[in-house]
């Protein structure tokens, strides 16, 4: 493949590009056996037209020393490199995707949420890129693959991230009124409390619903 690429890169090139903390480079050196650049997805290797928003895309395989790596090294990473990455996680004879939208227009590019794929066998075959025009589409669909349901006809995965983002937080709001519910001994107050949920929980179901709503 035109695109493979397969230089390692050194852990201490972020540690001295990415203003790495103490406590995070401890991350880097007790978790992470190698970092590799696997990939490079450009015109000159997959024959489609970059633009200044995407003009390649990365991929950084992630070799762990045990079971997994936190987003907050992804992050570190992706910081970095001014490119999008796409990450390959590789832990202990399995492997699992994980990427977050990226926003180049800065000094420091803009990291959005990270989402993954499941572990999957390392052996397992890898799916085909998918089929695209340019690499900003190229780079969409990698990320819609990514997304744990669908985007909506016509939404693009920015606006599914952030559909996404506000229905996570639902989700914590849930959990925190649940607990509280399960607390209160005073009966007008459950009777609140059950509304607040009832709210959230109807919110939430909309908002990770694959068809987009239909209320005014």
């Amino acid at each position: 493949m035109n695109a493979a690429f397969g230089r390692s890169v050194p852990k201490t090139k972020f540690y001295e590009h990415g203003n790495v903390r103490t406590a995070l480079r401890e991350k880097f050196v007790d978790d992470i056996q190698r970092i590799a650049w696997a990939y490079k997805l450009a015109d000159d290797t997959i024959r489609l037209r970059g633009t200044t928003t995407v003009p390649e895309i990365q991929v950084f395989t992630i070799e762990t020393k045990g079971a997994d790596v936190s987003d907050e090294v992804l992050a570190a990473i992706d910081k970095t490199v001014h490119f999008p990455i796409i990450f390959e996680v590789a832990s202990i004879e399995r492997v699992r995707m994980a990427a977050a939208r990226k926003s180049l227009d800065g000094k420091t590019p803009r990291i959005a949420t990270y989402f993954t794929t499941e572990w999957q066998a390392a052996d397992a075959p890898r799916r085909p890129l998918p089929t695209a025009l340019d690499l900003p589409s190229l780079y969409e669909a990698l990320l819609a693959s990514l997304l744990p349901v669908a985007t909506r006809v016509g939404e693009t995965v920015s606006e599914a991230t952030e559909r996404l983002d506000r229905a996570r937080k639902l989700q914590r709001e849930i959990v925190t009124l649940e607990k509280k519910l399960r607390t209160e001994p005073q009966l007008n107050r459950k009777i609140e409390l059950r509304r607040q949920l009832k709210e959230r929980e109807t919110a939430f179901a909309e908002l990770t619903d694959t068809a987009p709503s239909t209320r005014g």
